[in-house]
């Protein structure tokens, strides 16, 4: 019997540890369990800042949460605030005021 090399076999990764996967569902959940909402932070439509609050409070983010660290009168977001269109309006300022997606573009040569 003659004896033929076998071909190299890929290396499997070992499946996740029934730990790891507690984990990885428990973490978010006791994370999530820390947030809340005061009754006072509940307003009427369009009773707080708006979209334009929203956008400059997002272009501003980096510099408020570096104030927020060091004293508990600055705020990152509004609470109140007029709901979905402010989000919008954080996100965007964060995301494309703030150059979101410029600093990991890479340039072509």
């Amino acid at each position: 019997m003659s004896s033929t090399p076998h071909p190299p076999t890929a290396s499997r990764r070992a499946p996740p540890s029934p730990i790891g996967r507690g984990v990885v569902v428990v973490l978010p959940l006791l994370l999530s369990a820390c947030a809340s909402q005061i009754d006072a932070g509940v307003v009427p439509e369009g009773a707080g800042p708006g979209f334009w609050w929203g956008l400059w409070h997002g272009f501003i983010f980096p510099f408020a949460w570096v104030g927020s660290l060091f004293n508990n009168e600055i705020a990152v977001y509004a609470v109140p605030n007029s709901g979905g269109w402010y989000d919008f309006g954080f996100f965007l300022g964060i995301t494309v005021l703030g150059g979101g997606s410029v600093f990991g573009s890479k340039k072509r040569k």
